[in-house]
């Protein structure tokens, strides 16, 4: 049995977000992962301080789907998706955004320093980013490292290679900026508070399969596989694959 998604689509073109959407939409595993994802986005709205709400990264999503009023963009052009443009400059006048939204994108983004002083510029004042990101724990990191095509370096800086808006990346930059170097983000960006890392979801994906392989389990067992996905982390962190983190513009 073949487990491997065949795709003729090159990995940084448009043709394979859009497959990849096809994927997230009919694997149940992966669909209902996302969609936990989303609500704790659409949770966060009427915490927001306007009703500017942006997606970065959107992808093959389908948070628009859940929340209309959402912004989804992509540095990619995608006949899915609102807008586009880089993460590093993005159209919206200073202090007008209520919320950024975010999964899987920021480890892609190869300037840390500039998208984050571009984030401190568009939001408003009690504005949020919120982001799904790779996590930098036991569990997280010996699947990154082994079985994950992109890479997962703990001793980069807060750049990576600007190859391609998905082939570009660094699993563990998100965990880099906010946890080891926390001190020179605090430094560089006080006017950010860390509200939240939460480490979490140490199966869903697995067993889903992601976008590249086939679902390892049958359907009718995601109950089971998100009881165990959601216990595991209140274990141990470390039985984690992704982390919620939530910052405020002050």
């Amino acid at each position: 049995m073949k487990l491997k998604y065949d795709t003729k689509y090159e990995l940084d073109s448009p043709e394979r977000t859009l497959y990849h959407r096809e994927i997230i939409l009919s694997k149940k595993f992966l669909r209902k992962l996302y969609e936990q994802w989303y609500d704790e986005f659409i949770r966060e709205i009427e915490n927001l301080p306007n009703d500017k709400f942006i997606e970065l990264g959107s992808g093959g999503g389908f948070l628009k789907e859940l929340e209309p009023r959402v912004i989804c963009t992509d540095i990619l052009e995608l006949p899915i998706n609102d807008m586009a443009f880089s993460a590093l400059d993005m159209p919206f006048a200073d202090n007008s955004v209520g919320g950024i939204f975010m999964v899987d994108t920021m480890h892609h983004i190869p300037d840390m320093e500039k998208f984050l002083n571009e984030v401190k510029r568009v939001l408003a004042k009690n504005g949020k980013m919120i982001m799904i990101e790779p996590v930098n724990s036991l569990w997280g990191r010996f699947i990154y490292k082994n079985f994950h095509h992109e890479p997962f370096d703990i001793e980069g800086d807060w750049t990576i290679p600007s190859t391609g808006p998905l082939s570009g990346a660094n699993q563990a930059l998100p965990w880099i900026v906010f946890e080891r170097d926390n001190a020179i983000f605090k430094e560089k960006f006080p006017n950010f508070r860390i509200d939240t890392i939460q480490y979490r979801n140490p199966l869903l994906y697995l067993v889903s399969g992601g976008v590249s392989y086939k679902q390892l389990l049958p359907d009718f067992m995601y109950p089971l596989v998100n009881m165990v996905d959601r216990v595991l982390p209140k274990i141990s962190r470390q039985f984690s694959m992704f982390q919620l983190i939530k910052i405020t513009n002050l």
